[in-house]
């Protein structure tokens, strides 16, 4: 082989490797087993939101969830993944707890026949392993209802007339979190 092929060799070599490490540098993770979604509460679909919660959805899978998958009496993360967060774009009554505009961390404490609600101002935590209840702005109890099977965590808003819930769903069970939201001019809308 002459010193020009061994040139054009070692070139294409060098640009194989630098292509190499280029293309495994921008490698993405696989698609996560509990995706996050996002739930809103707007008077209408063009208008800003009222009440915006980002939260992951674990699914069933086959299993027995309160008790089991999540434990009854221990502090969870209200979905999977990154901590449950909850944007107030207007003050509210949480439960009976006025809430000012703003971003918090949503925590449970699921019971069989009760759970206690919490929303925490400690943001962008993973799961419940950094809870601490200093950072507690809010701390209710509200009770469990059973409704059909849902496989994948859910939440979603209820309005009817003045009052507002959000609503947290999974497996058969059902937690309905009263809201009152501040402000005549959106609860007029909704």
């Amino acid at each position: 082989m002459n010193t020009r092929n061994l040139k054009k060799l070692a070139l294409l070599l060098v640009i194989v490797l630098f292509n190499y490490e280029f293309i495994n540098a921008q490698s993405f993770d696989p698609i996560d087993k509990a995706p996050h979604d996002i739930s809103y509460l707007r008077t209408n679909r063009v208008t800003k939101p009222i009440i915006k919660v980002i939260y992951g959805r674990p699914s069933k899978n086959k299993q027995e969830v309160f008790g089991n998958q999540v434990p009854y009496n221990k502090i969870w993360r209200t979905g999977a993944n990154e901590a449950t967060e909850v944007k107030f774009y207007k003050d509210v009554v949480f439960g009976g707890v006025n809430i000012p505009s703003g971003t918090y961390v949503l925590y449970t404490i699921p019971g069989e026949d009760e759970w206690e609600v919490i929303l925490s101002s400690n943001l962008d935590v993973l799961g419940s392993f950094q809870y601490n209840p200093t950072f507690d702005v809010a701390r209710i109890s509200v009770p469990v209802a059973k409704a059909e099977m849902l496989e994948s965590f859910s939440i979603a808003f209820k309005t009817k007339k003045e009052t507002t819930q959000m609503v947290l769903g999974w497996d058969t069970t059902r937690i309905k979190i009263p809201l009152t939201i501040n402000n005549e001019e959106a609860l007029a809308q909704l």
